[in-house]
Order: structure tokens, then C-alpha cells, then sequence
């Protein structure tokens, strides 16, 4: 286990006490019912009924975000102590309907490695004096020092394939497993929302019984205007546990395909019966608006200058992630056989971007945040084509498609001896571990490195994908359905947990169960290109 300050646990843990030790029985907004959308209230004081969330938090700074339920000023106070006796004000941004009521702060010059305390208020814009109930999170400031360790979790795939918040379950129960553990931060791995996937109020359960879903007007169908695509953002944010998560852990988001639709590039044309909208260029830059108001991101706020997903997180000496986007740049989706791609899953200039950030990073574990997998065979043939949805293609032979870029990129990592890269990735909706291995491999210029799969959080869980043995991976660990689809009802949620110790530096992952129960735990150790 990582070894941290003492004087930087006790706040967090006093509300983890509270919070996650508690019953997780899922408690929705008192105005919004099952099967109606929530109201927008326009008399007494602002409200934030969706909770806070902080994100992209360093060793001195983070954002925090909120949502208002009508036009309001944002102001954020931080202390160190949960009394709030000595407060620091932080002057947020007008809310309105140009971001859906949200707003985002950065907040600058916090002291590293401390707990940080803070509250939210909202003010209406014309009387300053009349707030709303101030809603309280936290979060811990990035250690500057090597002995405190470092500990977060990761997974993606919420309210996927038809199955959404079930107040029968108790909700999102995953999340309070994941807050109990007390990370720094967590990784979403992408595949945030379903925009692509409605919900209906019941669906019903292999071998019999029903599964019940909270719905709203925004998920009764695929999301395509700017409103569906808040919509399905707002939806997840009436779990009341992923609401308590996000108080106590900041995020590092990422997003995936389904935040616009199933598969999608850059370019496409639709012909899913169910858009009236084909573009999907159109969708894309809906989604992407949606996904910069929903979440606190530093390289993606709204007005933010660089306007990306990808995105370098320092974590202290002993990490930096690395946040790709496997969507934006990509190609066209296509059988993956063509001998030259310059374009690739993640285009010419993210790819100059990695090499750039990794030969110049000094953190001693350099996770690379994929939102796909790189050796698992995930096939796209929603046109009725054997076209390829990710990188690996099926043919174990030398590198073809968007294998091509991922080979510049490990033979980069081998001559340039960049040490301590770990392969993190979601999207196939089960948990696995892979080595890949020259030795096994087609394409030999490269050092062995691992890479974990977790997920789905709450979601369809599928069986495990074919290997394809053009970087020699070799599936160590795996737990999987044999059949399609299955629901949360019955098992196969997971996420995965990375504690770096301050002391030895060693990585270890643990692939965990929806509960916590730790399937695998892998020890990697530090200072090495390849192992």
C-alpha cells in the first residue's frame, strides 16, 4: 500500500466515514420522478441538485464544477479544515442556459499534497446577497513528495446497452466500492454516457425477472440535438452514488464513442434509421460541447484555448497520465489491411504529441490513458463490412492499418528508453490483463509492456475478444460472460485499481469486482523500458 502524510487523510476520511460507509440506497431529486425529465425551478434561491465534481487536480490546482437549476453566480470557498473558519473565495463564472446552467473554476496556488476542503454557492446575479444552500466536496492536492505514494482507480461503459439507474439495485453501487478505497483520483476511461442508447422504464432478465430503470425524456431516444446530449449527462448525475463519488474524488475524464454513437469517426455518414441527423461530424460537435460542460476538464472548458481531450496529468514524481483521444483524429473505420496510414486511430500530430510528452516526462510510472484496447480484435460491422473498430486487425502477421502508428509509437518508446509505461484502457466491457512481448510477436522492435483492462461500470458485459499476435500479447488474466449482454444484474461490472508506493516505487493493479473483491493484482516494478 502507498504510504501518505497523516496529517493528509483524516478530513477525507471523516466524510468517507459518513458518505461510503452508509447505506447506498439510491435517492433521486425530489423533482424528478420516474419516467418525467427534471423541472427547471425559477422561484427562491438557485439550487445545485446535481452535486460538484473536481477535476484535472496537480499538486496546486484543480476545477471544480457545478450545475445550477437557473441563472446564478458561481462562487467557490476552500479550506483546509471542514469548518470552513478561515475561507478562501474563488469568483467562478455566470451560469446560464449558453452551458446549461454548469460552470466550471479553476482554482489556483493550493498547497500540494493537502486535503482540500470546499463549497460551492450559488448567487443570484441580481441580488449577490441571496445564495443558494452551499453544496461541499473534496479533494487532495498532487504530493510533491515521492514517499506519499499515489493511488487511483479507472473504468468506463455507464448506462450502456439498456441498462440505466435501477433504484431496485440501489444505483450506481460500484462507485461507493471505489470511493471506500480512498484514491486520489479517478480515471474514466470513456463511454461516459450512451447517447446512442435509450432507455426504457423496464427490460426484462434472462431466466426471468424484470430490470427497472429511472428514465427521462432526454434517454427515450438517441441523443442529436445539444438538449439530448445534456440530457444524457444530467441522467447519470441522479445517482445519488456516483453524485457522493464525485464529491470526494476528482476525476480525469476521457470520452469514447458513445458519448456521440456506436463506432463513430470523424466524417461519417449515418445510416442508422434512428437519426434524422447523419452527420456525424454535426453530432460529434454537440457531444463535444455536452462533454466540456459536463466535466471538469483544463484542456476542454468552455473558451478554454486549446480546445482538446488529450491532455498530459502530473501526478507528482511518481506519475504523469497520459489522457489520449482515440476518436477525434482517427481514420475511417475499415478492414485495417492497408500497408500505409499516416492518419491512424490518433492522427499524425496527438501521435507527435505522446512521443514529445513521454521522452519528456521524469515521473517514474507513465500510465497511457487509452480509451481503446491495442491487441484485442474489436470489429465494427454496423454497415455490414468486416471493418475494425480499434487497432488490432486479426492478422497476427506484420503490422497492417492503424497497427502501423501503434509500431512507431512502441519503437519509439524502446530507442528513446522511456521507463515505466502501463497500458490502462476500457471499452470491451469485461476485465483482462495482457504482456506483450517481442519474443511472441510479429513486430519485434519494441520492449514488453502490460496492459489492463477494466469496465463496464454499469453496462452490457460481453465476452472477451480475440488476441491478435502482431505485438505477441498473451492474455494472463480474464473474467468474462460467454454470452452478450449481460445485464448488472448478473455480475461482470468491474474496475481496476493502480497503488504506486512511495518507498519502492512499485506499480501494482488490482483488477476488482463490483463489490471490491480483487480478482488479479499484478506487481510492476520501476525504472525499467520493458518488463
Amino acid at each position: 500500500m502507498s504510504h501518505r502524510p497523516p496529517s493528509s487523510l483524516p478530513g477525507r476520511r471523516s466524510v468517507l466515514r459518513g458518505s461510503f460507509a452508509a447505506s447506498a440506497a439510491l435517492a433521486l431529486p425530489g423533482s424528478v420522478a420516474l419516467g418525467s425529465a427534471p423541472a427547471l425551478a425559477l422561484s427562491g434561491r438557485p439550487e445545485a441538485g446535481w452535486g460538484v465534481q473536481a477535476g484535472d487536480v496537480t499538486a496546486h490546482s484543480g476545477l471544480v464544477w457545478v450545475r445550477s437549476d437557473r441563472p446564478a453566480r458561481m462562487i467557490v470557498e476552500t479550506s483546509a479544515t471542514e469548518s470552513f473558519r478561515h475561507p478562501r473565495r474563488w469568483h467562478g463564472p455566470l451560469l446560464d442556459a449558453g452551458t446549461d446552467f454548469t460552470g466550471t473554476t479553476r482554482l489556483r496556488g493550493l498547497p500540494s499534497g493537502e486535503q482540500i476542503h470546499y463549497r460551492v454557492l450559488l448567487a443570484d446575479p441580481d441580488d449577490p446577497r441571496r445564495t443558494g444552500e452551499p453544496v461541499t466536496g473534496t479533494f487532495r492536492t498532487t504530493s510533491l513528495k515521492r514517499r506519499s505514494g499515489a493511488r487511483f482507480v479507472w473504468s468506463g461503459d455507464l448506462a450502456g446497452q439498456g441498462w440505466g439507474i435501477n433504484p431496485d439495485r440501489g444505483g450506481y453501487r460500484i462507485f461507493d466500492a471505489m470511493g471506500a478505497l480512498d484514491p486520489d483520483f479517478f480515471l474514466f476511461s470513456g463511454d461516459t454516457i450512451y447517447a446512442d442508447g435509450p432507455l426504457a422504464a423496464t427490460a426484462a432478465l434472462p431466466g426471468g425477472g424484470t430490470w427497472r430503470n429511472v428514465t427521462t425524456e432526454e434517454k427515450s431516444k438517441v441523443a442529436e440535438t445539444l438538449a439530448e446530449f445534456r440530457g444524457n449527462f444530467r441522467y447519470n448525475l441522479l445517482d445519488e452514488n456516483l453524485k457522493r463519488f464525485n464529491a470526494q474524488v476528482p476525476a480525469i475524464a476521457q470520452w469514447d464513442d458513445h458519448e456521440v454513437t456506436n463506432n463513430w469517426y470523424p466524417g461519417e455518414i449515418l445510416t442508422d434509421t434512428r437519426y434524422t441527423e447523419k452527420s456525424v461530424d454535426v453530432l460529434a460537435a454537440r457531444a463535444r460541447r455536452a462533454f466540456s460542460e459536463y466535466f471538469p476538464i483544463s484542456t476542454l472548458r468552455p473558451g478554454a484555448r486549446e480546445g482538446r481531450v488529450h491532455r498530459v496529468v502530473r501526478h507528482g514524481p511518481l506519475l504523469d497520465v497520459f489522457v489520449l483521444d482515440m476518436r477525434t483524429y482517427r481514420d475511417a473505420n475499415s478492414p485495417g489491411t492497408q500497408t500505409t496510414d499516416p492518419v491512424g486511430i490518433l492522427g499524425a500530430e496527438q501521435l507527435e504529441w505522446l512521443k514529445r510528452e513521454l521522452s519528456r516526462s521524469r515521473a517514474v510510472w507513465k500510465v497511457i490513458a487509452s480509451d481503446m484496447p491495442l491487441g484485442l480484435v474489436v470489429p465494427d460491422t454496423g454497415d455490414g463490412r468486416p471493418n475494425i473498430e480499434a487497432v488490432a486487425q486479426g492478422d497476427p502477421g506484420a503490422p497492417l492499418g492503424r497497427e502501423l502508428q501503434i509500431a512507431e509509437l512502441l519503437r519509439f518508446i524502446k530507442h528513446r528508453k522511456v521507463t515505466g509505461t502501463v497500458w490502462l484502457t476500457a471499452d470491451v466491457h469485461y476485465t483482462s490483463a495482457q504482456h506483450y512481448q517481442p519474443s511472441r510477436a510479429a513486430f519485434t522492435d519494441f520492449e514488453p509492456f502490460w496492459e489492463f483492462v477494466s469496465g463496464p461500470l454499469n453496462a452490457g458485459a460481453f465476452p472477451a475478444n480475440a488476441l491478435d499476435g502482431t505485438f505477441g500479447p498473451e492474455r494472463v488474466f480474464v473474467k468474462a460472460p460467454t454470452t452478450a449482454n449481460v445485464s448488472p444484474a448478473g455480475g461482470y461490472q468491474f474496475f481496476g485499481e493502480v497503488d504506486i508506493d512511495g518507498h519502492s516505487g512499485e506499480l501494482t493493479v488490482r483488477l476488482r469486482e463490483q463489490d471490491g473483491t480483487v480478482l488479479y493484482t499484478k506487481v510492476l516494478q520501476p525504472g525499467l523500458v520493458g518488463q
